[in-house]
């Protein structure tokens, strides 16, 4: 010993001195003898220095110096040469076999439901995208982490194992063998190195002292700096975390955060550095207060600071590892080797069972590198992947024990492994011969539950721990890996370990046949309810496991029958209770039975049988293989004792029944639950369906009339069915009529329920059919509905072809009708009582009868064909009659309508099974004698035909008439089949008589024939009044159904033939001297709160329209664009030519009376004061919902009649001689510079500059008002309440600032959400192709009509100053001499929006200080024609100077005059702007280009003019026809349809205004930078393109990074539909701080994307989310779809998904008709929930 130490001293000396670059190191080390021992003295030295600052540490200089100082050194050792050369050699020296990627949790994973082995084979994206399963019918779904892409594993594929880029034999590969670079010597190298960087991986990371490093790391002065370690555990929170490290380190919220982020990462984090006292305490302190939050402490440690270096780099150094065993197969050989070699005389095991075995007390980020290490070294080579497994099993159960105890999530737990060898068919195979893993697994289970066994060594989970019981299910899963592929082949030695492993799964099922036994509560209810989940949830996981356990025994004829023989056993040992008991002896009909004194209402009964009905299936697989005639050899007759077996599952049948007839109602909801779960599809098959056959296994050996004494004893039915009952006691009679009803329905089931393979000769695919047909026959059901309705591993593919109607929906075709069996046994009660209703009214639309009789049942196998021998006993000859009996007696009671269906079902299925049977056979082979025992005399003298004749004349019965009358054709059948063959001389006569029956069966028919017939014309006109109603109400309501218009239906079909017949006579135009007149009628309408009627008058007191102003980016140019300027400095007078943000006022149509509304809103006020829950929306900001479509509304528009207005005609043509438009202008001007004297005393007046026309008479202050005025109009002060209310709501959501009604802008934002609406409902218009004025929905009309008029009242309530003000800025634009200090260049406007303002603010002008005037209806037709055709012009001037000439319209060049004016016009402008715009474009394309410009705007202000002045417009607007639209509009809006001839008619007065426009120093500057201007007409905007196929979309999700943090963890990827940009969501890392509160990326997005509304989908869950400010959003349905018609929210079915364009494009017109506001609060007003999701945070 001392002279290693004397070793070690000189040792020091020379590293000292040891070479400093790579290569000399290498080389160095090269002359050592002990590699290891000198690469641990290297490290001693450096890592405690590389990772010295833990806390927070300069990451990438630690990269580069660790690189630098021991990776490099280490890879020049290896290779002997430069390493990166040598890498990239073996780079490129070819593609392994195997892909090997392993999945991070939410990655997208594949597997082919075609070609893959068992549902765990799995490809990555990358590997998927480039196989042959692409295109076959795959699977998508997200990975939870820790899986491994079976790629290039030939086991785990049927085809296709390869994709392009792992096959063999590539052309890359061909050229050199794919070994060849790796000569002997680097081999020899690797096999010094890789063990001593195994050793010190595994030593460091298994490590435990806190304070030491083991002794060879020793070398420097130990330093006293330790850190105060946090490790990550699953019981406490993040906020816990959070609040502990806060309050115990006394930091920042922030730096707790960090912390916490890092430990949930990480697994673990050292948050405090410093003294061994001082971190300590802080451990203390930490656990302390975690304890005060729950039970738990949180997990603290404090470590030296050369440990955490060393531990840190242990790790780092793993991840090198597996970048080089990456490169070379002989590498990872190598590297397995040295894992699995023990040490000589140590009793240590391997290296890789240590790191296995330690596992669980490793943190996340460790085992997470370890994992990798194994996935990239023992399961890249098949192999040492058999190797590793078998170390696997060896300590398998150490593991799953600390695995239960330990609290991480299974998927970073080395358990979690088992899926990658235990499905691999060979490996297990292998494993079950060599180790027996399947007793391994069984002990395991038994060892880890002991807690839960009572006194009798049965399971008992009362009490008991969920998470823990989740642990144990991973222990149950491993066994259904194992199972999962059956062998092809058999070994002796696997038939006996197999074997083995059998019994010792019995010894389960044991501990659980007959557990958690009940009694029934009599006297008084039971007080807690018991735990009965987990034993249902063990016997869900156990279904596959047990039906995997007989087909493994079903391989093998041998096996089966010894398998058989051990079940048989094990039921026998469990009944040893049952054969020990008392008797008594039933008889009946003078038959007896002796069997054990048990009464199911008294007694112990459980409900969990699993042996007995292991038993079954084994018996059953037996039948398929016709090998039950050897059974005796195995279990002799005396042992097989079969009314012991029968007697356990016929007490779980009485059980359910008696639960049915409620005498089990104390016992509470457990019992009910069990019940639903035993008959339900997800436990049925091992369950109830179990049971069914083994009473049919009884049925089939036992004699008949014993059988049926048994099963009327267990229901405790014998007295009811002695003569003598007679009981008053109604409760007893209904107990009493259930029960015989539910034993009936058992036997209808016994009897005639073969569909199972090996009961009846049926396959797979009949039955699966059969169940299909059952559950389309309650309703026509989606794909996913029948799926969920069948046992999960059926496969639905042979039967469901998608030929689906557009909604995904099968329906039955009418041939599969007849398969209908009304007592199918899955069928619940409701859904029997549904499937019984929908077939009769089916079969009543098609005229047959009503009777519903069981289909032809197929044979039964040979094992249980005396089963039907049930139907000619005599006992049940005398249950039949008895209930016949019953029902015809007037006195009894004990019979019910269900009841003597039941019978004649029973009765229907002897007569069929007869009728099968002679058709067969002849008739003396035929013993089945149904026919004779049914119409023999009873003891009591009445045959069963006769009874029926009886019941047919019941009157009650009605229902059941058809069904007796095919009885009784039936018995008529069967007799003449019988007779026939006896008597082939009297077939005529049979004939006969059959006729006569048929001419009597036809009048019948006729006679429902013709009622029919009068019930369906009946029908008919009923759905055709229906059906009209109905389109007249869809019409109306286009796409919002629930949006009644509360505007009397009426209105709108007389307003249409009135102003038809008056306006024939007048002209449809809206401006000018020839303007049509207005045409108004009284409006009255209904309030929806009070009911009352009102007309619309401006005196009455207000009515108001519910509305929702919303800012809106639907017609943006500029997504995206920054917000300039806050609400509190905003101009908005005028709008950006992109129109980036607009105010949109929208409304439902829904009429108020203004005082109702206020009392209303009121209420809702107070009554959400009182609420608990979220509330739904914001009352603060006068949020309400509509009280009757409960859309969002947050204002109300008052709505104020049209003003009727008559042009005199004479007056207007004198006026148009004299005014034109110079003097107009003039006029304008004149009256400006007045006021501004007025205004402003002594500055100079406007310089008029038109000087024509009138000579000397100049134009003075009050020359406006000779054009004829009229007095103001006078408002109620209720309307006028009402109009500042609802300005106000406009200014303060379009500026987003407080309200302020006396704010100037106020009136701006009126004007700009007239134009804003307007532009928005023409868009959405154009962009479906409809006409202008047909096709508004009556929200639409309502609400423009409602807004306009109320802006022409809104300019009465502000000081007109203030008006004047706003108009002369707007005039400015197109009149340059009022240049106002700000007015903006003419091409960084809207004119529409100009335009709006200037009509509306146009009045303001005719104020004086001393009377209140307004423009007459002669002079205001004047202002507006005027001001509209300046405005036009402008216009033109706009759309022509940003022309694109890049694009060339495939047109023939036509000279038309338009196109000459054009050319000519063009020329003229292009000398303003100095040569800023292009010459010679063709005058055609200046045309064409100014005429689809100039559409837009057009339509738009005959829109704005038509409800402002109420003109009606020409026909063709209202139709849909592209060609008249335009001249239609340009007559409406008094335009010449060249609109060059405008120019020339005012030219010079326009032409000096041209020139002051063209050489606006900003227009130029505008020119100059093309990109920026916007074009016309502007684009419509669209969602997104989505790619066809889903998986491409989840392809780039794969690909997303997150910008703003390193780690690859699970990231939410959400794609914004508006402008395509991919978001990290709901992830602390991008989250923003917006005035102070935060918010997640995407609702941060969209107060950018989309002022605050926005569109996402949800990548990796496939859900469209809307959202709609800060804290509010919904779900809606994503527009992709299956095969099947349907969505797949979560890819939890994972079927291939396509886009709908139909249901993409649904979501577009949610979004342009400004619907997600309203879809966002409907969605959470159906669903309120107490926590809703934090959307603030998304």
């Amino acid at each position: 010993m001392a002279d290693e130490e004397a070793g070690g001293a000189e040792r020091m000396e020379i590293c000292s001195e040891s070479p400093q670059t790579p290569q000399r190191l290498a080389s160095w080390w090269d002359q050592q003898v002990d590699f290891y021992t000198v690469f641990l003295h290297h490290l001693a030295q450096l890592v405690p220095e590389i990772y010295f600052a833990e806390m927070d540490p300069d990451l990438e200089k630690q990269e580069e110096s660790v690189q630098m100082s021991i990776f490099t050194p280490l890879e020049w050792y290896l290779f002997g040469e430069d390493p990166d050369i040598c890498l990239e050699k073996l780079k490129h020296s070819g593609a392994f076999q195997l892909c090997g990627k392993v999945f991070k949790s939410g990655e997208t994973t594949y597997s082919c439901r075609d070609c893959a082995i068992d549902p765990t084979c799995v490809l990555c994206m990358d590997c998927f995208q480039d196989s042959v399963h692409k295109n076959h019918r795959y699977k998508m779904h997200t990975s939870t982490g820790g899986g491994f892409c079976d790629c290039g594993d030939i086991e785990a594929w049927k085809t296709g194992p390869f994709c392009v880029n792992h096959e063999p034999g590539r052309a890359g590969t061909i050229k050199e063998n794919s070994r060849c670079p790796l000569n002997e010597e680097v081999i020899a190298q690797a096999r010094k190195i890789f063990p001593s960087v195994i050793k010190y991986i595994v030593e460091m990371t298994i490590w435990e002292e806190e304070k030491e490093l083991p002794p060879e790391l020793q070398i420097r002065k130990k330093n006293e700096r330790y850190y105060c370690v946090l490790f990550n555990d699953e019981h406490h929170s993040y906020d816990h975390v959070i609040y502990s490290l806060q309050r115990a380190l006394d930091c920042e919220l922030a730096e707790a955060q960090l912390h916490t982020t890092a430990i949930d990462r990480e697994g673990r984090r050292a948050v405090k550095a410093g003294g061994y006292a001082a971190c300590q305490e802080a451990k203390e302190d930490i656990k302390s207060h975690s304890e005060n939050v729950s039970q738990h402490p949180l997990h603290v440690e404090v470590l030296h600071s050369e440990i955490m270096a060393h531990q840190k780099f242990a790790l780092r150094l793993g991840s090198w590892m597996n970048k080089i065993m990456s490169y070379s197969s002989d590498f990872r050989q190598i590297f397995c080797q040295a894992c699995l070699r023990e040490e000589p005389g140590s009793e240590n095991p391997c290296l890789i069972s240590r790191l296995m075995l330690w596992d669980a007390k490793l943190y996340k980020g460790a085992r997470k590198i370890l994992h990798e290490l194994i996935f990239s070294s023992f399961f890249m080579e098949m192999e040492y992947k058999k190797l590793f497994a078998m170390e696997f099993v060896k300590y398998y159960k150490q593991l799953q024990k600390e695995y239960i105890s330990d609290d991480h999530d299974r998927s970073i737990s080395i358990t979690a492994l088992s899926v990658q060898m235990f499905t691999v068919p060979t490996l297990a195979r292998h494993l079950i011969e060599e180790q027996n893993v399947i007793s391994v697994i069984t002990e395991t289970l038994l060892e880890v539950l002991p807690e839960y066994l009572d006194r009798n060594n049965k399971f008992n989970f009362q009490g008991y721990s969920q998470d823990k019981l989740g642990r144990v299910y991973a222990v149950i899963c491993d066994l259904k890996y194992i199972l999962i592929s059956k062998p092809t082949i058999w070994t002796e030695r696997l038939r006996m370990q197999f074997l083995e492993g059998f019994r010792s799964f019995l010894k389960i099922l044991t501990c659980m046949q007959g557990m958690e036994e009940i009694r029934r509560q009599v006297g008084q209810h039971i007080e807690v309810d018991p735990d009965w989940e987990a034993a249902i949830a063990i016997q869900m996981q156990l279904k596959n496991i047990l039906l995997m356990f007989q087909e493994w025994c079903a391989c093998d004829e041998e096996l089966l029958l010894v398998a058989y023989k051990e079940c048989h056993k094990a039921v026998m040992r469990c009944s040893t209770s049952f054969m020990s008991s008392s008797k008594t002896v039933v008889q009946f009909c003078g038959h007896s039975l002796e069997t054990k004194s048990y009464r199911v209402s008294e007694d112990l009964v459980s409900i969990h049988l699993p042996l007995s009905r292991t038993l079954a299936g084994l018996h059953v697989r037996l039948s398929r293989l016709g090998a039950v005639s050897r059974l005796h050899e195995f279990v002799s007759f005396e042992d097989f004792q079969v009314e012991v077996l029968v007697e356990y599952p016929l007490r779980c049948l009485v059980l359910v029944a008696q639960v049915v007839a409620e005498m089990w109602r104390r016992n509470g909801l457990s019992l009910i639950s069990q019940v639903f779960y035993y008959q339900d599809v997800k436990c049925r098959e091992e369950m109830y369906d179990k049971d069914i056959i083994m009473l049919q296994i009884g049925a089939s050996l036992m004699d008949p009339n014993k059988f049926l004494l048994l099963v009327l004893q267990r229901y405790e039915l014998a007295e009811a069915f002695n003569k003598t009952v007679s009981t008053k006691d109604q409760d007893l009679i209904k107990q009493y009529n259930t029960l015989i009803e539910e034993m009936l329905q058992v036997l209808i089931y016994i009897v005639g329920e073969r569909y199972v393979p090996g009961v009846g000769n049926v396959t797979k695919e009949e039955v699966t059919m059969r169940e299909i047909i059952h559950l389309l026959c309650i309703e026509p059901m989606p794909h996913s509905a029948i799926a969920k309705n069948l046992p999960e591993n059926v496969s639905l593919i042979l039967v469901l072809k998608p030929g689906v109607s557009g909604h995904g929906v099968y329906e039955l075709k009418d041939e599969s009708l007849k398969d209908f069996n009304i007592y199918f046994y899955h069928y619940s009660k409701t859904q029997h009582s549904k499937a019984e209703h929908m077939q009769k009214k089916r079969r009543k639309q098609e005229n047959k009868d009503e009777a519903l009789p069981p289909p032809p049942p197929p044979e039964f196998c040979p094992a249980f064909s005396k089963v039907i021998n049930l139907l000619n006993c005599d006992i049940m000859m005398y249950i039949l009659r008895t209930v016949f009996e019953r029902a015809i007696d007037t006195d009894s009671n004990l019979w019910t309508e269900g009841m003597l269906q039941m019978a004649f079902h029973i009765l229907a299925l002897g007569l069929l099974e007869e009728k099968q049977q002679l058709q067969k056979a002849p008739e003396e082979e035929v013993t089945f004698d149904f026919y004779h025992k049914a119409s023999r005399l009873g003891s009591s003298a009445i045959n069963i035909q006769i009874l029926l004749e009886k019941l047919k004349g019941i009157p009650q019965l009605e229902g059941q008439k058809d069904m007796i009358t095919w009885l009784l054709q039936m018995f008529d059948t069967v007799k003449r089949l019988r007779e026939k063959s006896c008597l082939i001389v009297a077939t005529t006569s049979g004939l006969e008589s059959i006729k006569n029956d048929e001419i009597t069966h036809d009048k019948e028919k006729a006679e429902r024939k013709r009622k029919a017939e009068a019930a369906r014309l009946h029908r008919q006109k009923i759905m055709a009044q229906m059906s009209a109603l109905q389109k007249n109400f869809i019409e109306t309501h286009k796409l919002m159904y629930d949006n009644t218009s509360e505007m009397p239906g009426k209105e709108d079909s007389i307003m249409e033939e009135e102003s038809t017949l008056a306006v024939s006579d007048y002209s449809r135009i809206a401006l000018g001297p020839k303007r049509g007149p207005t045409v108004t009628e009284k409006e009255v309408l209904t309030c929806i709160l009070c009911q009352e009627e009102q007309e619309v008058k401006i005196e009455n007191n207000a009515m108001v329209l519910s509305a929702c102003v919303q800012k809106s980016t639907a017609l943006t140019q500029h997504r995206g664009k920054p917000i300039e300027l806050s609400g509190e400095t905003l101009d908005p007078l005028f709008m950006d030519p992109d129109l980036a943000y607009g105010t949109y006022t929208g409304s439902c149509g829904h009429v108020m009376h203004a005082v109702c509304w206020q009392k209303y809103f009121e209420a809702v006020q107070l009554s959400s004061q009182q609420r608990i829950h979220v509330d739904l929306f914001d009352l603060e900001s006068g949020e309400y919902l509509c009280p009757l479509c409960k859309s969002l509304c947050n204002t109300v528009i008052p709505i104020i009649p049209l003003q009727p207005q008559k042009l005199n005609s004479e007056n207007a043509d004198v006026l148009a001689q004299l005014l034109t438009l110079a003097q107009w202008i003039q006029t304008v001007l004149a009256r400006i510079s007045g006021y501004n004297i007025r205004h402003t005393k002594g500055e100079n007046p406007i310089p008029v500059f038109f000087n024509q026309g009138t000579g000397d008479s100049a134009f003075d202050f009050h020359s406006i008002l000779n054009f004829g005025v009229q007095s103001l109009i006078k408002y109620s002060n209720s309307i006028k309440d009402m109009v500042i209310l609802f300005a106000t709501t406009i200014y303060r959501i379009g500026l987003k600032v407080p309200p302020d009604e006396t704010d100037p802008r106020v009136p701006m934002l009126t004007w700009s959400t007239c134009a804003f609406t307007t532009q928005a409902i023409e868009n959405l218009l154009g962009d479906e192709g409809k006409p202008l004025f047909g096709a508004l929905q009556n929200r639409q009309h309502n609400g423009l009509k409602a807004l306009m008029q109320f802006a022409v009242a809104q300019r009465i309530t502000c000081p007109q100053v203030l008006i004047q003000k706003h108009l002369v800025r707007l005039l400015s634009v197109v009149l340059p001499n009022l240049k106002s200090e700000d007015t903006p260049c003419l091409l960084s406007i809207d004119l529409f929006h100009v335009l709006v303002g200037a009509v509306l603010a146009f009045p303001s002008l005719y104020w004086d200080d001393t009377v209140d005037l307004q423009p007459s209806s002669v002079s205001s037709s004047y202002n507006h024609l005027y001001l509209f055709h300046l405005i036009t012009m402008a216009h033109v001037l706009q759309i022509l100077l940003t022309i694109d000439t890049g694009l060339p319209l495939a047109q023939v060049e036509e000279d038309t005059e338009e196109a000459h004016s054009a050319s000519s016009f063009f020329a003229e402008i292009s000398q303003y702007t100095s040569g800023c715009i292009g010459c010679g474009i063709p005058g055609w394309y200046l045309w064409v280009s100014l005429k689809n410009g100039i559409t837009p705007y057009l339509r738009c202000a005959a829109l704005f003019f038509h409800y402002l002045l109420g003109v009606t417009p020409p026909e063709e607007l209202h139709t849909n026809s592209a060609e008249g639209e335009y001249s239609a509009l340009c007559s409406y809006l008094s335009l010449p349809t060249n609109l060059f001839l405008l120019f020339q008619e005012y030219w010079d007065t326009v032409r000096p205004l041209l020139q002051r426009w063209c050489t606006d120093p900003a227009l130029i500057n505008c020119l100059k930078q093309k990109n920026a201007v916007v074009r016309y007409p502007r684009k419509r905007n669209r969602l997104i393109e989505l790619p066809d196929d889903y998986s491409c979309l989840l392809n780039q999700a794969s690909h997303f990074r997150c910008p703003r943090s390193s780690d690859d963890e699970r990231k939410h990827p959400v794609l914004c539909l508006f402008c395509g940009a991919i978001l990290c969501s709901q992830n602390i890392c991008c989250q923003e701080i917006v005035n102070g509160e935060e918010v997640g990326a995407c609702i941060f997005h969209a107060l950018h994307c989309g002022a605050g509304v926005c569109i996402f989908l949800k990548i990796r869950e496939c859900r469209v989310v809307l959202v709609e400010g800060k804290a509010r959003g919904c779900a809606y349905p994503a527009p992709y779809l299956d095969e099947y018609g349907e969505t797949d929210p979560g890819l939890k079915r994972g079927n291939p998904l396509h886009l709908s364009r139909e249901r993409y494009r649904k979501l577009h017109l949610v979004w342009q008709q400004h619907c997600i506001i309203e879809e966002i609060a409907r969605s959470q007003e159906t669903s309120q929930m107490l926590f809703g999701f934090n959307w603030q945070l998304l």
